[in-house]
């Protein structure tokens, strides 16, 4: 892969920061609940810092092998359904959705890995979407905790 494919997939990978930044923002901007508020603020300010990070590995290609995959991965949000936006959600559903969204990230990269011919590129591709299962693993870390606070 050259210069110019890593920077196009940087490109995309940083859009999608920025596009998930301004949704967790929004929802935290609009939420009645104080709780899913300070949850997606939290998840926007985090949005901002993957977008930083992805920014150094456009200045230092190399850091791009230190994503690596959870330790494990329960799939929890593969087995939780989407829930609905709404102003007056709860917070688990509020981290429901915010690991739904870091599933689709996931997705979204193992599908273009999947598709991808060039060794390189699915290396760099595989290695963004583990650090989407890192941020989604942290979610259901966090739903697990709010949405069955028994088992604890």
């Amino acid at each position: 892969m050259d210069r110019t494919q890593l920077d196009d997939l940087l490109s995309t990978a940083i859009a999608r920061e920025v596009e998930a930044n301004a949704f967790y923002r929004q929802v935290a901007e609009r939420s009645a609940n104080p709780n899913v508020r300070s949850v997606f603020a939290e998840l926007a300010a985090e949005e901002l810092g993957h977008k930083n990070l992805l920014e150094g590995v456009r200045r230092d290609p190399n850091l791009i092998g230190r994503f690596s995959a959870p330790a494990a991965d329960y799939k929890v949000a593969e087995a939780t359904a989407l829930p609905a936006l709404s102003i007056d959600m709860k917070p688990a559903d509020a981290i429901a959705l915010a690991m739904k969204k870091e599933q689709q990230a996931v997705e979204f990269y193992l599908d273009l890995a999947a598709r991808a011919s060039d060794a390189d590129l699915v290396k760099s591709l595989n290695a963004l979407a583990n650090m989407e299962k890192g941020h989604k693993t942290r979610l259901e870390d966090i739903f697990v905790q709010i949405g069955y606070p028994e088992v604890f």
